[in-house]
């Protein structure tokens, strides 16, 4: 009875200690983000009008400034910044491009440029804007508009108006 007692004893022992004699290991493992340099643009105003009264047939030219432009968000996680390009890539413009002016009255990022005097559109990328040092938040960047040469555009007899359009293209890169 005894030999059983102790049997019985070890065994319970055994059983106790058990779960604590597991034995434990442990690695680790690593996570990589391959981020590469980018740029997003957002139109915010996909559609400007811009309807001439007297005065600006006076001036032989109606624009759109400030609030009223066409504004454009722009960021990047470059550390050498972005330039936002700006260009008219119709085949056949309705608005001669010698006639349709782009300006920015938006500060420059820092280090970068502003086209900040009106300039005659082309088919080909301009620089708009730019900062040289990443632009995390979201930067608004506004686009003023002039149209001159008022006379070339002619209009139907009998009321109403008619409309002449030309497309813009953004294109903001990381430079």
């Amino acid at each position: 009875m005894k030999r059983f007692l102790g049997v019985l004893l070890v065994l319970g022992t055994l059983a106790l200690l058990a779960p604590l004699a597991h034995a434990a290991t442990s690695d680790n493992a690593t996570v990589t983000l391959a981020a590469s340099a980018n740029a997003v643009v957002q139109v915010l105003d996909p559609v400007i009008t811009l309807v001439p009264n007297a005065t600006d047939y006076g001036n032989d030219y109606v624009e759109v400034t400030g609030a009223s432009g066409l504004r454009v968000r722009v960021k990047s996680n470059s550390t050498t910044g972005m330039i936002l390009k700006i260009r008219c890539p119709d085949a056949t413009p309705q608005i001669a491009l010698a006639d349709l002016f782009v300006r920015t009255q938006t500060a420059a990022g820092t280090g970068g440029s502003t086209m900040s005097t009106y300039t005659a559109i082309t088919a080909v990328d301009q620089n708009l804007w730019s900062t040289t040092v990443s632009q995390g938040p979201w930067a608004t960047v506004t686009s003023d508009v002039r149209v001159q040469n008022l006379f070339n555009y002619n209009d139907a007899v009998g009321g109403g108006t008619t409309n002449y359009s030309n497309t813009l293209t953004y294109t903001v890169v990381a430079q």
